[in-house]
């Protein structure tokens, strides 16, 4: 693990902002909106969530993760600085594939505490389920198949090896998994319990939160397919069929289109502001290309301990979880390698209840990728925002009753990306 050094100052996060994570074509209320629309829309209401106006911003960042495969566009974060009052102000474009949004909050944070910025905006967008239009007007788009999409993950992974020796997307999925089992002599049988169970508990959270993508609980619909049981609805081939040797379609990521953002400043300067300061305490980095045995397992270390030691503090004295999991099980390496559940133990967390909202370790509130939505740039954000709403007490629905103190976040993203951040409740 390389060694950083510290914030010559401290920063906090004063404002957040979402949009629902939804399919845009098939709402009337959002049909014909645009990736700069959306990603003003997120904009404006981390503004507004600050109580500050545009004025006050002195640069921004803008994430997307494919913007000219998708969008039709290059230097992404020139198509949206009419959206939100930013004309002519300093910015940057990045892609970082999954984890761009947790790269997000990364980048503002740097800019503020460097000194050269007081207030900075960072936002990321996706269209994860349509495309644009050749030769029309961006508002035209067109739906986005996983056969298109499943063609495009590909660009995430090295050309020269990775992608010609299989080891893409489709060697991760059972990866960890598999090697889980082995190591705690568990049948597939019974990690497939573990994983529906997981399943049932983050729909839930996704079900009551008003901005996520999938709004049914599976035992809403469990119950109009004729299932007494709702995890015999989700070991049914017909509802929920095996996609890999151990993961089911529920166990996959929901693509969606959304954005969202959030406004950093000095800590310092962040108590002036109607909310309270959600102070980065730390952040960890890690790039490992796919072709690395384990690597997301070997990646998720080396971020969690740069993050660790950069914020001083343990896994101990985390509250709450976010984990990017756009496979499900990838929830329960990031709970297991960051030490917020002990090793070999993820599994009777999870059937035992104590990974729900209220249990005493609370995992993807929100309901993560799988359920809550996943809008590729967006998504880190999104997490971002569900932290610092359940930080401030204001989560609604889904409230924690002991409302966290410190949040831990493990974005991963493109099968080489990842990201940890610590987020603690300024005093």
């Amino acid at each position: 693990m390389s060694k950083v050094g510290k914030y010559s100052r401290g920063v906090s996060i004063i404002g957040v902002g979402c949009t629902p994570f939804t399919n845009t074509l098939k709402n009337p209320e959002t049909m014909g909106l645009t990736e700069s629309e959306l990603f003003g829309y997120a904009a404006i209401e981390s503004m507004e969530d600050a109580g500050i106006n545009p004025g006050m911003i002195q640069a921004y960042f803008h994430g997307q993760g494919n913007a000219v495969q998708s969008s039709d566009h290059s230097s992404a974060n020139v198509q949206v600085n009419d959206w939100f009052g930013t004309r002519g102000l300093g910015s940057y474009a990045h892609s970082e594939a999954c984890c761009t949004g947790y790269a997000a909050l990364d980048l503002a944070v740097q800019a503020v505490a460097s000194g050269k910025y007081d207030f900075v905006l960072t936002g990321g967008v996706e269209m994860g389920l349509d495309n644009f239009v050749p030769g029309m007007p961006a508002h035209f788009r067109k739906p986005f198949t996983t056969a298109e999409f499943a063609a495009r993950v590909s660009t995430v992974y090295d050309r020269a090896y990775t992608r010609h020796f299989a080891a893409g997307p489709f060697m991760q999925y059972d990866d960890y998994i598999d090697q889980y089992i082995k190591e705690n002599g568990l049948t597939p049988e019974q990690i497939d319990e573990v994983l529906n169970v997981l399943a049932v508990t983050f729909r839930r959270n996704a079900a009551n939160n008003p901005l996520g993508y999938r709004r049914e609980t599976f035992e809403t619909l469990a119950e109009k397919a004729g299932f007494d049981n709702v995890l015999d609805y989700m070991k049914s081939p017909d509802y929920n069929p095996m996609l890999s040797q151990y993961l089911r379609k529920q166990s996959m990521e929901a693509r969606a289109d959304g954005a969202a953002a959030c406004v950093v400043c000095p800590t310092e300067l962040a108590y002036q502001f109607k909310q309270t300061p959600i102070e980065v305490i730390g952040v960890g980095n890690c790039v490992l290309d796919a072709i690395h045995p384990h690597m997301e397992t070997r990646a998720t270390k080396i971020a969690v301990d740069q993050a660790y030691a950069f914020a001083g503090i343990t896994a101990e004295d985390v509250d709450l979880l976010l984990c990017q999991d756009f496979f499900l099980s990838s929830a329960l390496l990031g709970a297991e390698v960051s030490g917020y559940i002990p090793e070999g133990q993820g599994w009777k967390y999870i059937l035992d209840g104590r990974v729900e909202i209220n249990g005493d370790k609370p995992l993807n509130t929100n309901g993560g990728r799988c359920h809550f939505g996943h809008a590729h740039a967006a998504s880190g954000l999104a997490d971002v925002y569900e932290a610092v709403k359940q930080m401030r007490g204001q989560a609604g629905t889904n409230q924690m009753k002991k409302i966290p103190k410190t949040t831990m976040l493990r974005g991963f993203g493109g099968g080489q990306n990842i990201c940890v951040e610590i987020l603690r409740t300024a005093e």
